[in-house]
């Protein structure tokens, strides 16, 4: 009886200086930039399955399809954010197990038996029951669970960084969705012009007015612009998978996409991009990232010092029928290692992160200057082509139709008209495509969508 209370007030003691073995597991999601903040993006259980789960959300989109529920499915569907947002619970996880501290442990050991004489037998032998802890010393363990909770701060940062990737993923997938629709109804509408001048070029041939030669021109071009047609629909299916690859999706079932890919807006002054640089998660997380290496060397320069190990228990004695308590404590003399190697590559990785700080913030303004330059360059080319080349060469072309009809302009005046129109159109549906993907790398670099400022819906 004595032994098994001595044995349990022991146990008791060292759970009390053990305590609690359970923490609460805390959100490190960040709060999200202002892009793309309204829509829902996937976030795993709290409780792991037990098998890989299917992501959840709408199934396959049929019909047709606008910008906002391509996003939507994108964020809720995307594999990649999926991946993602689990590293964030598994340094939860992390968390969780750093702030515990040490199991003790229990031990038990005989002595002074099967030797000779008197310790030939059991009849001397001492047994002993021990149990002991490890008491960690200098606040090791809330520098540990400081360190793990910066690391888990930063996988919240890396899954704002991949909601805003694949939210600018899906967003471009889907202009390249909506210029090949564009694109394909201008070869389909010059693929009905230039039947319409094969018939009318037939006639006149009919009537002896021009030679032959011209229908067969006429011919030729009609030909290209029906392998042209052909090409247009491959390049739209292809870009369709583009856009289902985003939500994981392999075989797209949405008929179409509905965009106003011709509205476009003025932009913001170059300044004012320039102060949105902070709010990028890829500069933004370099805060929490100093600070985790700033940690990182607090608790590399505690651990120069040992840690104590208290140890109790009790012995048996045989011999002379006795029982006795013993205590003990023991630690590490810090002679050989204390541990320079640690503090001296900890304090290399702090310097080494200011540096990539720095690169970083670099990284984004010359991309931001890249984009914004791209953007400010479509928008011009964009308009340009809107208000003068496109109505200008619509107008040449109906009135060389129609002088042609009349015998007024020859069927070469006829072709180089069309050519002009539907190059001006085939350049005004490339800057616009240029102008739209310019904005959303730029609303990307910046976490914040551009028409809040303009003023434009």
């Amino acid at each position: 009886m004595y032994l098994r209370y001595l044995v349990s007030l022991g146990f008791a003691l060292l759970l009390a200086l053990s305590g609690c073995a359970t923490t609460q597991m805390d959100l490190a999601w960040p709060q999200p930039r202002a892009l793309g903040k309204d829509l829902d993006a996937y976030r795993p259980p709290r409780e792991p399955p037990p098998i890989a789960p299917a992501l959840p959300g709408a199934e396959e989109p049929t019909g047709v399809i606008t910008l906002r529920q391509a996003l939507s499915l994108a964020l809720m569907k995307s594999p990649e954010l999926a991946a993602s947002s689990w590293e964030v619970r598994a340094r939860e996880a992390s968390t969780l197990q750093a702030a515990l501290r040490p199991n003790p442990e229990f031990g038990t050991a005989a002595e002074y038996f099967g030797g000779s004489g008197t310790f030939q037998s059991f009849d001397a032998a001492e047994t002993t029951l021990q149990l002991s802890q490890l008491i960690e010393l200098w606040g090791r363990r809330s520098k540990r669970t400081r360190v793990a909770a910066l690391e888990r701060d930063l996988s919240g940062w890396d899954y704002e960084t991949k909601r805003l990737d694949v939210l600018t993923e899906a967003a471009k997938a889907f202009v390249d969705v909506l210029v090949a629709q564009e694109q394909l109804a201008l070869t389909t509408e010059l693929a009905r012009l230039a039947e319409q001048v094969f018939t009318t070029v037939s006639e006149r041939v009919k009537a002896g007015k021009v030679s032959p030669v011209e229908e067969t021109k006429a011919s030729v071009a009609l030909a290209n612009s029906r392998i042209a047609v052909e090409r247009d629909k491959r390049t739209l299916e292809g870009a369709r998978k583009r856009l289902a690859a985003t939500w994981g999706g392999t075989s797209p079932t949405f008929e179409r996409v509905d965009g106003e890919l011709d509205t476009v807006a003025p932009i913001p002054p170059a300044d004012w991009f320039a102060r949105k640089i902070s709010q990028n998660p890829d500069v933004a997380r370099w805060t929490v990232e100093l600070q985790r290496r700033q940690a990182a060397l607090e608790l590399e320069n505690v651990r120069r010092f040992p840690d104590l190990t208290l140890g109790g228990g009790f012995r048996r004695l045989n011999l002379t029928d006795d029982n006795a308590l013993i205590l003990g404590v023991s630690a590490p003399l810090p002679i050989f290692d204390r541990n320079p190697g640690g503090i001296l590559e900890a304090k290399y990785r702090l310097a080494k992160a200011e540096e990539e700080r720095r690169a970083a913030e670099l990284r984004v303004h010359t991309a931001l200057a890249d984009a914004y330059q791209a953007l400010a360059t479509a928008f011009a080319e964009a308009t340009a082509l809107r208000d003068e080349v496109v109505p200008g060469a619509q107008s040449a072309f109906e009135a060389a139709t129609e002088g042609y009809r009349l015998g007024k302009f020859s069927y070469l005046d006829v072709l180089d008209a069309q050519r002009t129109l539907f190059e001006a159109r085939g350049r005004y549906i490339e800057a616009l495509a240029a102008y739209h993907k310019a904005l959303a790398d730029a609303e990307r670099l910046i976490g914040e969508r551009i028409e809040a400022v303009s003023g434009k819906p």
